[in-house]
Parts: structure tokens; sequence; C-alpha cells
């Protein structure tokens, strides 16, 4: 293989860089083209058609990387049949694709009309920090698997508020707070919208970028008027993304304004009359549950936690079936992929599904044949990815064995013990 030259160096570390952009890297397959490498240049190509699968400049560099001659341009029609020899296709190769034969998942399950969805990947909507998502879409029912998370957040955060008779009767505050932590990529932000979906109520998505400004006093009141909003759109779910970085522990934090803004946070989780919170349920979700203030999970406030783990078998069906159900696959045996992928989060099985079609297009490239997406493609890609969620567990360990004071985290030891991970 020839030694790249300076400026493909750039650009290969330009690519990596930012992987989306196509234009890039169809600068960087045309400069491989050039000196020669064909199977360099296919590969950036595939990869570029993933992302736009309508670009002509990707495909008119795929027929040259593959030795299609050029055609004219006033040339109306496409060649027959696909070949390397002469010229792949493309017309042909999505008439292919666009009529999968049955069956698609050995199964014989139908699919639903509305794909259960468990991995939070991929929602619809996504606000911004004073927009409010209103009521509906997501339940409890569109989250695959997962039944005991299901079971806690029914018995310690939703029957109760379902019944208002009872609520009155024992003196429940239609007010509440729950603190979502485990590994990342496991779909705390998809549970919490279902959550919302569940109460009939609103949406408010706040992340960090939505509250720090670096100006003095702006932090504090950006964090006050989010929750003003929820308090008038009430009832509403005010979900705060990332905790440990709005509210993290003030001993450890040197910058002021930080610990200005874990007191604005406390401050609106108390409310500043005693009823100013009615109807407003606040959920946050953490990966490190260890570094969130320790005020703010004191009894009226977040008081309650949940142990967010990566899917179950279900709900790694439920995720497969999801991220493949646009795909063009073919006798797919949704049961036994789940079984191989025990471990992954929600995001790693969307990776997988991802590096599956990438092998299937990438061969279909080279040999100028279309072909479905099989259960090969998928054990493989599936045998390549590495859990993310290990480095996480590492450092939980650590935690649930020295720093569990009054049974914190007795979830999580369980959850260890089970898989001998403790």
């Amino acid at each position: 293989m020839p030694e790249d030259s300076p400026l493909i160096r750039s650009l290969r570390a330009a690519v990596a860089a930012a992987p989306r952009d196509v234009p890039l890297r169809l600068h960087l397959a045309e400069l491989l083209l050039d000196e020669g490498q064909s199977e360099a240049a296919v590969a950036e190509v595939a990869v570029a058609l993933q992302n736009a699968p309508g670009d002509e400049q990707a495909r008119r560099l795929m027929a040259r990387a593959m030795g299609a001659p050029e055609q004219q341009e006033q040339q109306q029609q496409l060649p027959q049949a696909p070949s390397v020899r002469s010229g792949f296709d493309w017309r042909a190769a999505e008439e292919q694709v666009g009529d999968v034969v049955p069956p698609r998942f050995v199964e014989g399950k139908p699919e639903a009309e509305e794909p259960l969805r468990a991995d939070g990947q991929g929602d619809p909507g996504d606000v911004d920090a004073w927009d409010v998502e209103r009521p509906g879409g997501v339940r409890l029912a569109d989250v695959g698997g997962m039944r005991e998370v299901k079971e806690r957040l029914e018995a310690a955060f939703l029957a109760p508020l379902r019944n208002p008779e009872l609520r009155k009767l024992y003196g429940k505050s239609l007010r509440g707070g729950l603190l979502l932590y485990g590994p990342p990529g496991c779909g705390k932000t998809f549970i919490a919208r279902a959550v919302a979906g569940e109460l009939g109520a609103s949406f408010l998505s706040v992340s960090v970028n939505d509250v720090l400004d670096m100006w003095t006093g702006n932090s504090e009141r950006n964090m006050h008027e989010i929750f003003q909003t929820a308090r008038r759109q009430a009832p509403c779910v005010v979900f705060l993304d990332e905790l440990d970085a709005l509210g993290g522990k003030r001993s450890r934090t040197l910058h002021g304004g930080m610990r200005n803004t874990v007191n604005q946070l406390l401050t609106e989780l108390d409310g500043v009359e005693s009823a100013a919170n009615e109807g407003v349920f606040v959920l946050a979700a953490t990966n490190v549950p260890w570094d969130v203030d320790n005020a703010l999970r004191r009894p009226g406030r977040l008081d309650r936690t949940l142990l967010v783990l990566p899917p179950d078998g279900p709900a790694r069906e439920a995720i497969l079936r999801y991220h493949l159900r646009e795909r063009p696959v073919e006798n797919i045996d949704l049961a036994k992929l789940a079984k191989v992928t025990d471990g992954l989060s929600g995001a790693d099985l969307a990776h997988v599904c991802e590096a599956a079609s990438e092998r299937a297009l990438l061969d279909s490239a080279r040999t100028g044949t279309v072909r479905m997406i099989g259960m090969k493609d998928l054990l493989a890609a599936a045998k390549e990815v590495v859990p993310s969620t290990e480095p996480w567990f590492a450092a939980a360990r650590n935690v649930a064995m020295f720093a569990n004071e009054g049974g914190m985290y007795d979830d999580l030891v369980t959850y260890l013990k089970k898989r001998r991970k403790l």
C-alpha cells in the first residue's frame, strides 16, 4: 500500500474529527482515487453514502472507484446489470433494496406500527430550555422490557399521583422528585419522557448548556425562569439532564457562580411558597450520582432514586427491532441476537445495527450486487462491540463497596453481586 501524502494524512485527520462531513470525506476519496488507492476510496465513499444515500457526487465517485467507465451527461439509460466492470447500477440497487422479501424476522411476530423503543436514541421533539413539550406521545408501555424499572416507578412515584382521593386522605402533596442513575446510553431520558406521558404532564428538558452563563447572576436567573415556566405549565415534568454538572458537590466547586447555581436549584426545589411547586415533578438523570450535592437528595427534593441498568432481553429485542425497522434485513433471529448482546447498552445496540449495515453496504459496493443484512453481519458486528458500560461499572464497584452510606446504592450492590462483578 503506497504511503499517504501529507495532504491525505491531514484530510484523514479532519475526517476523523468530523465523521459526518460528507463533502470533506468525498474530497478525501477523490484524492485517494487520484493516487490509485481505489479500495481506500471505496471505503470512504461507502461511509459517505451511508450518511447521504442520494448524493450524486458520491455515486459518481463510487462508480469511478469500482472501475466503471465515464458516462456521457446526455445518456439517459443506466446499464441493465450491476457489475464492477459495467458500472454500479444504483437505480437497480434501490429497486432491489426497496422490495424486501419476507420473512424479515424469523420469529414470525408481526411488527407493530409503532415499534417499541427503550434506548432514548433518536427521540423526536427534543426541546430547548424554554420550550415545553405537550402531554402525550411516549408512555411506559412504549419502553420495551425493563419490568423491574416500571414496577419501581409505579410503586414509588406514579401510583400515589394517579389516585387523588387516596393522596388527599394520606396528605400526599402533588409534587415529587426522582433521581435516575446508571451507566450511559441505557435510556434514562426516554424513561423520563415516558413518566411525563403517564402523568399526562408537559415535559421540560434542561441541560447544563441551558442554565450556565458567563455573566454573574444569569445562571441563577435562568434556573428560576425554567421553574417558573414549569409552574405556569403545571402539571409539568422538569427533567434535569446530567445533574452532576448542574448540581455538583459544592465542597468540590471552586467557582462561586457554580455554587450559587446549586443554591438556586435547591431553592427552586423547595418552592418559594409551600404550594409553589404543586404539579411540578422533578426528574433528574446522572451517570455519577456520587458527585451530586448531598443536599439535593434530602427529603422533599430528589429523595427517591432509581437505578437504570443495561436493557434486559425483551428490551434488547425491542431496541434491535426499532433500529432494524427500515433497513433491508432478512431472516433475523431477534431472540438469538438479544441473547448474544447481553450487557450492551441501548447505544451499543444501535451501534451494532449501524456496523452491520456498513458491512453489507461495503460488500454490496465491492461486488456490485446488492444483498440484505443478515444474521452473519449482525453477529459479527456484535462480536466486535465492547460494552461501553464496563468503565462505569468499574467505578461504581468502588462506590458500592466503600461508599454505600445508608443503603443508598443497595440496588447497585445487588446487581453487581448477581453479575459476579462484586
